[in-house]
């Protein structure tokens, strides 16, 4: 086995927060963020919220001389919003786009209009592939009563499917962006679990940012009170994931974070902090395994799949509450739209009164007529589309479920085909000459 010299590489991820015309000073904000790109010399930079194209190209301008090699990943009705720009040379791109996003009539939260989406580059790190991914996931809003979690729960589960079907051939996986999800919670533990990705804050000797990680704090202006109770020092939903391979080591050395307000500068670069990885790839060419197992995934380890079992279990619960909720909308616009269709029946049958009575006035005024019908015709439309969006939304939900349920039965084979250490009753149990329970694929 031959090792190589380590590779430095310093990661860089921001959600830059840029909807021109709502965000607060997002022209100069850019402008700070396009300075300070070009002072640091990341190796790779990842963008999440660049909504419009024109920012987009005003970085790759300022950029072109630090960071030679960019994409933009186009999506949705005013595009993904994510961008990532490199030194080293991108060979190859892939853009999937999330099936579920959130509502389009909750215009004011927006995320349906952006398309969110995970975009991939393909980087060659002086001999080592790496595929770096960038993400931004539905946004939480309200943690008590959250209701885009069965959204969020089936984005984490496409995430990681994307990135084990397309990292086969890759030595190097990174992944960065704003996730809108804590370290503990339902879909982050699904895409680690399964992925094998490793936390940077977690992993890192050296940490230089905010108390815990947080990447929305308190003090930061352009945060109000209520996006990040009840905790009062902030969340970490942004994140530096990444993981090696038999062919190439990764570690984390030190990661930093911003720390609210810039220097010289009324405000900071965006309402997210932003996150710099310091990571070191060492090389290991092995002749006998060269790259076939370039990725063994957690579920190939015996001692993590009852916790990978349990972790799609609960994941596949919520997607049934997210698919119990979604029948019930779409029942209520399909009422709705019956109600309408009925009104505007009797409306016609008024309306041919005066033909079966010849010489028989109008009883209803034409305004109130004509305004009437509009409004008829206005219900029909909204309940026939919400019913289409709603039957779209149910098929993505239980598309999930079913993949959930094949993923629960095939973890469970596998976990039965290990010689894996029963807790004390199931030790019990097999001392007795009894088999321990199957989980049913279809519970």
């Amino acid at each position: 086995m031959a090792n190589m010299d380590p590779i430095p590489v310093r990661v860089f991820s921001l959600n830059c927060w840029g909807i021109r015309y709502l965000s607060k000073y997002c022209s100069q904000r850019y402008h700070m963020i396009g300075d300070m790109l070009c002072k640091e010399k990341h190796d790779i930079v990842l963008l999440q919220e660049v909504w419009s194209e024109k920012d987009y190209l005003f970085l790759k301008k300022k950029l072109s001389c630090t960071h030679p090699y960019t994409h933009y990943f186009k999506s949705g009705v005013i595009g993904s919003g994510l961008a990532i720009f490199s030194k080293y040379r991108i060979h190859d791109t892939l853009l999937y786009r999330y099936s579920l996003n959130g509502y389009p009539y909750m215009a004011h939260h927006g995320d349906w209009f952006g398309g969110k989406a995970v975009g991939m580059a393909v980087l060659s790190l002086g001999n080592l592939t790496a595929n770096v991914y960038v993400t931004h996931l539905h946004a939480e809003y309200n943690r008590e009563k959250d209701s885009y979690l069965a959204h969020r729960v089936v984005q984490a589960l496409e995430l990681q499917q994307f990135i084990r079907h397309t990292s086969a051939g890759a030595d190097v996986v990174i992944l960065g962006g704003d996730l809108n999800m804590h370290p503990q919670d339902l879909g982050n533990r699904l895409l680690r679990s399964y992925t094998g990705l490793r936390d940077a804050y977690t992993e890192t000797p050296n940490f230089d940012g905010c108390e815990g990680g947080v990447t929305l704090i308190a003090d930061n202006p352009f945060i109000s009170k209520k996006e990040i109770f009840p905790f009062e020092k902030g969340i970490r939903i942004d994140y530096i994931l990444f993981k090696g391979s038999s062919r190439a080591d990764i570690r984390c050395d030190s990661l930093s974070t911003t720390k609210g307000s810039v220097a010289d500068s009324p405000f900071p670069y965006s309402d997210h902090e932003a996150l710099t990885a310091e990571l070191k790839l060492d090389s290991c060419v092995s002749a006998e395994t060269g790259n076939d197992e370039a990725f063994k995934t957690p579920e190939s380890s015996p001692g993590n799949l009852a916790e990978l079992v349990d972790i799609v279990t609960e994941a596949r619960t919520e997607v049934k509450v997210g698919l119990h909720c979604a029948e019930r909308m779409r029942y209520t616009a399909a009422r709705t739209g019956v109600m309408g269709l009925a009104l505007l029946f009797l409306e016609l049958l008024i309306a041919a009164v005066p033909w079966f009575a010849l010489g028989a006035e109008q009883p209803f005024p034409q305004t109130s007529f004509y305004l009437l019908a509009a409004l008829c015709f206005a219900i029909l439309l909204t309940t026939s589309l919400l019913y289409i969006f709603y039957t779209i939304e149910i098929k993505s939900l239980q598309g999930a479920e079913d993949q959930m349920r094949l993923a629960v039965g095939s973890l469970h084979e596998k976990l039965r085909g290990f010689p894996v250490t029963q807790p004390q009753s199931s030790s019990q149990r097999s001392s007795e000459g009894q088999e321990p329970p199957a989980l049913d694929p279809e519970e």
